[in-house]
């Protein structure tokens, strides 16, 4: 890839963004910050990740706005197309951070382990 800079989505006041932005930075990584909050869910960046990923590793079913959908909303999700547009309806339903590394690999969720592969993969000619 041509672009070395690693993309990371999420929200600012999350604490898993929280923590993997400072680890990210600890690394001295070059790293781009789409905030959900501020500047929305890209559709075609969510259709890719539910495409690489599968939609239901992005969909965080745990969490308070997944509770506060009705049953007729939550089926929705019963496939990619209804989830994707929920998550695009509802940012906060996505797992966070989803990053986007500069080797073209998309990761959902906070890993040292993984990233530190990532991290490594990236810097490879």
């Amino acid at each position: 890839m041509n672009n070395p800079t690693t993309i990371l989505y999420g929200i600012p006041n999350c604490d898993t963004v929280r923590k993997a932005r400072a680890w990210l930075g600890e690394r001295g990584a070059a790293v781009q910050f789409h905030d959900f909050a501020r500047q929305g869910v890209p559709l075609e960046s969510l259709g890719r990740w539910a495409a690489q990923l599968g939609y239901d590793a992005l969909l965080n079913r745990r969490g308070t706005t997944w509770r506060r959908l009705s049953p007729a909303e939550q089926q929705r999700a019963s496939d990619a197309a209804g989830a994707c547009a929920l998550m695009q309806a509802h940012a906060s339903l996505i797992r966070r951070p989803v990053v986007e590394w500069p080797d073209g690999r998309t990761t959902v969720g906070f890993d040292a382990q993984v990233w530190n592969e990532r991290l490594a993969a990236g810097s490879k000619p």
